[in-house]
Parts: structure tokens; C-alpha cells; sequence
């Protein structure tokens, strides 16, 4: 067996244990590849959310014009939500036998 000198398996043990060092932190510290896969999986979700969100403001910035712009979508807001019933329009009230029980 040859004998190596004692600098150059120093120098050999550093370098294993610094390969081990960053090997452990790719696979377990903080920028892991399990930590970016969870990451990327909130990003997924919270990007799911805003497109909601988004969709949500824009029904919401489309009725805000159609109130800006005419009267027809307050005559349906008023006749929804409380009951308008024009001038010379007969109103019927037609109950269900069944949910009446």
C-alpha cells in the first residue's frame, strides 16, 4: 500500500466533508429542493386565488359601468333586491303548495 503524505489527505478530508456540507444543504437546508417544491406549490395556489380575485373584480368593475352608464341595472338592482314594481304593472305572488307546508 502507498503511504500518501499527511498535507494531501488533509487536503482530500476537506474536501469530502465540504462535498458533504453543501450536498446536505441542497437536499435539506434552506433553498432545498424540497423547499422550492413547496415554494412553487404556494405560488401555484396563491396564483389560483388572484385569478379568482381577479375575476371577481372584473364582474364587479362591469357592474360598477353599467350602474355609471344607464338606469337599467338599478331598475334590476331595485327590482331584485326590493321589490320595485312600476306604476301601472300588476304584481302576482304565486305560492308553492308544497314549500307552503
Amino acid at each position: 500500500m502507498v503511504k500518501r503524505p499527511a498535507g494531501r489527505t488533509l487536503l482530500l478530508a476537506v474536501l469530502v466533508l465540504a462535498i458533504l456540507g453543501l450536498q446536505a444543504r441542497l437536499w435539506f437546508g434552506e433553498g432545498s429542493l424540497r423547499h422550492v417544491a413547496s415554494l412553487r406549490k404556494q405560488v401555484a395556489a396563491l396564483q389560483a386565488e388572484n385569478d379568482t380575485l381577479a375575476d371577481r373584480n372584473r364582474l364587479m368593475s362591469a357592474d360598477v359601468e353599467d350602474l355609471k352608464e344607464g338606469l337599467d341595472k338599478i331598475e334590476e338592482i331595485a327590482r331584485r333586491d326590493l321589490g320595485m314594481i312600476r306604476e301601472g304593472e300588476t304584481f302576482y305572488l304565486v305560492l308553492d303548495r308544497d314549500a307552503a307546508r
